[in-house]
């Protein structure tokens, strides 16, 4: 597990902290002394996870935050409250995500996957820089995948209307992409604010990816993951080492995997792409971005 850092007094904001690593991301986390606030769609799921990690880090400064985040209002009241409760925020953990083998799309008309992967990365840290920016020097922490590698953005498809492709893998892979898309941009943006902005690869981690998606898919998935998988505790270490290490601080606008800085695939350097996903998205979800 990630060397134990001091985070007392630091506020930390972690989605999809209800299972798998954003769980175990919160617990060790909560056990350096920080406030730690989890988002997740359940209450009573949630509230009895924060209860969970309260017991274990002997720290009681575990708050809860309920938000469906596929849906752009959620998100936008998941923002709202966070500011209306808490003076700062130190780290932000975008690590809500999930896979879809067939096409769905949310209430707001957006295909499930760049919605809840994509677009809730981008609407809730856009919404929560601000309080970044006045917390600086202060870190943003986005999940992303090796399952990018191999892909690009089909910016006349994006919502994956024309072809969803074999078990919802491109759209999945292509999610992940903009992410990093999105990370290095932000981090571009970011400049001079004293925000720092990077993106990690978990490792194939034992959680329940894939098991919201059809019942083959789920025990496919349960195999695969029981003989090949890493433990949550494994793949949470980078996620943890961002959030937390003095050795990362002032770093920005870089992929890590393993806790270290590697290159990302060559699609996700294209400046062109980013800046053109980055105004699509602003588009989307009806707002001017804090960054210019």
């Amino acid at each position: 597990m990630a060397q134990h850092t001091d985070m007392r007094g630091k506020t930390v904001l972690i989605t999809g902290a209800t299972n798998g690593i954003g769980k175990v991301t919160a617990l060790e986390i909560a056990k350096m002394g920080a406030r730690v606030v989890i988002v997740g769609r359940n209450a009573s799921k949630t509230q009895a996870v924060a209860n969970e990690i309260k017991a274990a880090s002997k720290n009681d400064a575990v708050d809860i935050l309920i938000g469906d985040l596929s849906v752009m209002a959620d998100v936008r009241r998941v923002a709202d409250e966070f500011k209306r409760k808490y003076q700062r925020l130190d780290v932000l953990v975008n690590n809500a995500g999930a896979y879809f083998t067939s096409r769905q799309e949310t209430v707001d008309g957006y295909e499930m996957t760049f919605a809840l992967n994509h677009l809730n990365y981008f609407l809730l840290t856009d919404l929560l820089l601000d309080t970044l920016k006045a917390s600086a020097p202060s870190r943003i922490v986005n999940v992303s995948s090796d399952a990018h590698r191999g892909m690009s953005l089909n910016f006349d498809d994006l919502q994956h209307k024309q072809a969803y492709g074999t078990a919802g893998w491109p759209a999945y892979g292509e999610s992940k992409l903009a992410n990093i898309l999105f990370t290095y941009e932000l981090a571009q943006r970011l400049a001079g604010t004293g925000v720092t902005a990077n993106v990690l690869h978990p490792g194939f981690v034992a959680t329940g990816f894939g098991h919201n998606s059809s019942k083959i898919m789920g025990l496919v998935m349960g195999v695969v993951q029981r003989f090949f998988a890493l433990t949550p505790e494994q793949g949470a270490e980078t996620m943890i080492y961002l959030a937390t290490s003095p050795e990362v601080e002032g770093i920005t606008g870089k992929y890590f995997d393993k806790s270290k800085a590697v290159q990302s695939s060559s699609q996700s350097y294209d400046k062109d792409a980013a800046h053109r996903l980055w105004e699509i998205s602003e588009s989307l979800v009806g707002l001017k971005s804090a960054v210019v």
